[in-house]
């Protein structure tokens, strides 16, 4: 017999819809995971539904965070990820640190202090340059599955350096280098390093607290991993699913005391 759910988190991002239920000794016991779609009301609901009936269950408190987190009809409350990110990563890792949650509509940089609270944070601006959907873009345009791209940077001892702040003149700088004949896994790794110079500046600019933690779906990107660990000359710890942990927190804040 299944564990019994005692809340739900659920993180309606721009890019995915992540779902979390956890029992009543705060383990995720399940979770839902789909690309976003455009009726997130709908979509959020009917994996809310999934997850009660997967396990019995009719209600449960329901906290939901991420970009579409007030169109969440069920949820109980609508909190930021940058406090269901720090909640969630320290109940995993149970250490006070720096956070990079790298999303797909922006990152932000976490000072996490005892009991997953939010001490100081950064975001990027407006532009995607300091994302995931950087990498996806200019990953598309070179023809590389997303999955593939950690794999391909490491692989190149070479790199193209990609010196544009905005996503639309990196695209212009890579079709230049791609004319001009450089090899697609040296332009592979520019890229990584041109978004890992962004997060490590915003890192400096909350201050660099160890350990150094990563969140979101970018994480499990082993290339933006050592990169960003070598730059900060720090060891990155990571929890065991980035990509729930804005869920995850969510569903922690939402379990009744």
């Amino acid at each position: 017999m299944s564990a019994a759910i005692v809340a739900i988190g659920v993180d309606a991002g721009s890019t995915t819809c992540k779902l979390v239920a956890i029992d009543a000794a705060r383990r995720l016991i399940d979770h839902r995971l789909e690309a976003a779609h455009p009726r997130i009301a709908e979509q959020t609901e009917r994996l809310i539904e999934e997850l009660l009936a997967a396990h019995g269950a009719r209600a449960v408190p329901i906290v939901a965070t991420g970009y579409g987190r007030k169109l969440v009809a069920r949820a109980d409350r609508a909190l930021t990820e940058i406090s269901c990110h720090a909640r969630g990563v320290f109940e995993e890792l149970g250490q006070v640190g720096t956070l990079v949650d790298i999303g797909g509509q922006d990152s932000k940089v976490i000072r996490i202090g005892p009991g997953g609270r939010v001490l100081d944070f950064v975001m990027n601006d407006k532009c995607a340059a300091g994302t995931g959907r950087f990498l996806e873009h200019t990953a598309g345009r070179l023809g590389v599955p997303i999955d593939e791209l950690g794999r391909r940077a490491l692989a190149s001892a070479q790199e193209e350096a990609i010196s544009s702040t905005c996503t639309v003149f990196a695209e212009s700088e890579i079709i230049s280098l791609i004319a001009h004949g450089a090899e697609v896994d040296p332009i592979l790794r520019g890229l990584h390093s041109s978004l890992v110079s962004r997060l490590a500046a915003m890192v400096r600019g909350v201050g660099l607290e160890p350990p150094l933690m990563l969140s979101g779906g970018v994480a499990r990107n082993d290339a933006l991993r050592q990169i960003l660990g070598a730059a900060l000359g720090v060891e990155v710890h990571l929890p065991s699913h980035p990509q729930l942990m804005g869920a995850y927190g969510a569903a922690l804040i939402a379990r009744p005391a």
